[in-house]
């Protein structure tokens, strides 16, 4: 991980009722995927665990690890449609306790790095939703580590699995870059002081990294539901402004607020996208 559980506690661990005020009611911190313009985004966020259920191949008799698995959103969905078995790992202390405070069945947490953690036995399946931005600093990325740095991480988690075994994966991606001064400054604000340490890869960059332990059966962008997203998180973040600012205070408020709009106008502007593969280890 690029990331240090330092930068990751500044990313996640502000406290887990500040982010439960404007996300999702299950806390999902990811794109969701929208079926219709009048669909919330709380069923927008269950269709997306579910699209991912489906490229892990899931059923009530598979064990499946979420790599990067946040508050727990996710393996809650996994237990409820029907795992055997639900284990995730994170680097945040906070979304560890969030998750044993829900106390779902069949559900294990790790506060780990990925590269140090050892299963005590093969998954059938994997997930990860967007965690891949904190394996390549901006500093890996440009001396040309960023591809090298990916196909570590495939080629780690494929020892996890048998051959044939399916891997539902989501990553955030950055596409174009902004030619104005404001753009430029508010996207390296959001990585500088809301995502420290991290980096979004180009869809390129996975498409080889993913060689070669790992095929691509499925390919999808979500560009336009992040940007729906992330408009949702916007809205209702303004929404409870007040109680922010009393509680966390306002540079808390104004950061945020900050970081939001820049991630509504980066995916209305094409500067980054979302994708979804359904991977298979070879």
């Amino acid at each position: 991980m690029s990331s240090t559980p330092d930068q990751i506690r500044v990313s996640y661990d502000i406290s887990n009722a500040f982010f439960r005020l404007w996300l999702d009611e299950r806390m999902h911190y990811t794109s969701a995927v929208f079926l219709s313009p009048e669909q919330t985004l709380e069923a927008a966020q269950a269709h997306k665990s579910e699209l991912l259920y489906r490229f892990a191949e899931l059923s009530p008799d598979k064990s499946v690890l979420d790599i990067g698995c946040g508050w727990g959103a996710n393996l809650e969905y996994l237990v409820a449609r029907g795992v055997r078995k639900a284990h995730g790992i994170t680097l945040s202390p906070a979304q560890a306790e969030e998750i044993e405070a829900r106390a779902l069945p069949g559900v294990q947490v790790w506060v780990a790095d990925y590269a140090l953690f050892e299963p005590t036995e093969p998954y059938d399946a994997l997930i990860s939703i967007e965690m891949v931005d904190h394996l390549v600093s901006p500093a890996q990325a440009r001396n040309g580590e960023a591809v090298d740095r990916y196909r570590a991480y495939f080629s780690r988690v494929a020892e996890w699995v048998s051959p044939g075994a399916c891997f539902g994966f989501q990553a955030i991606l950055r596409n174009r870059v902004p030619r104005n001064r404001k753009d430029l400054l508010d996207l390296q604000f959001t990585a500088d002081v809301i995502f420290p340490g991290g980096l979004n890869p180009r869809l390129e960059e996975l498409v080889a990294a993913v060689n070669p332990h790992w095929e691509i059966v499925e390919l999808h962008t979500r560009r336009e539901d992040y940007g729906r997203t992330t408009g949702e998180w916007l809205r209702r973040l303004r929404s409870h402004e007040a109680e922010i600012r009393q509680r966390w205070g306002d540079q808390v408020f104004d950061d945020y607020d900050r970081y939001l709009s820049t991630c509504v106008r980066a995916f209305a502007s094409h500067w980054a996208s979302d994708v979804q593969m359904k991977l298979r280890r070879i």
